[in-house]
């Protein structure tokens, strides 16, 4: 059996300058984050946190190289979107080309999210990610922490999964708009036929 690399170092360097390495993107969700958005995941994660929705996306493998230009073409392509949403995977192991990223989506109006696996804390430290300072910076809301399936919350008044993780706003716009629903999925075909789930357990308590 092929056993798939799960240190960043051994898949982040064949990304090309100027592209992103994903696991597969949807141009409208309405379980991600406020309002209907966009969502990228990004391959690549060495927590495998049990219950995760996407083991598929933690193998540091190459999967889907896009250019990050065609990707900002794609999701400003939908005038419904009023943001997009960062999940994975670990978004922050390719903070470098998501900073790109956000910055054309912003510059064109959209409020940027992320979801990831680090403490808030430990991003803002000389052990972070490179890039995750600037990332950081150009995110309207984070999402931080593991998903740790012991401290699952099943109630659809949390936008959170488990109770270790945190709302952090960092733009005072959204304080009163964390309000998507934590009791809905969606699931996702890529055009490679491949699954993506996504949003939150909550009262499904799925297994």
């Amino acid at each position: 059996m092929e056993t798939k690399p799960m240190n960043p170092s051994l898949g982040l360097a064949d990304i090309p300058s100027g592209y992103l390495n994903i696991m597969g993107y949807v141009d409208k969700s309405e379980v991600n984050g406020p309002g209907c958005r966009a969502v990228v995941w990004v391959q690549g994660c060495n927590r495998e946190c049990s219950g995760c929705f996407n083991p598929d996306s933690w193998a540091f493998e190459i999967n889907d190289l896009v250019a990050i230009d065609t990707l900002a073409e794609s999701i400003l392509r939908n005038p419904h979107n009023t943001g997009v949403t960062f999940s994975g995977g670990e978004p922050f192991w390719q903070a470098p080309a998501l900073t790109i990223l956000a910055k054309k989506l912003k510059a064109a109006g959209l409020n940027i999210m992320s979801f990831t696996g680090f403490t808030l804390q430990q991003l803002q430290s000389n052990s972070a990610p490179p890039g995750a300072k600037e990332l950081l910076a150009e995110l309207d809301i984070l999402i931080d922490g593991p998903y740790v399936k012991s401290l699952a919350i099943n109630s659809p008044d949390s936008p959170v999964s488990s109770s270790n993780q945190r709302v952090n706003i960092f733009n005072p716009e959204f304080a009163d708009k964390i309000t998507w629903a934590s009791d809905q999925i969606e699931v996702h075909i890529l055009k490679d036929g491949n699954r993506i789930v996504t949003g939150y357990q909550g009262l499904l308590e799925l297994s």
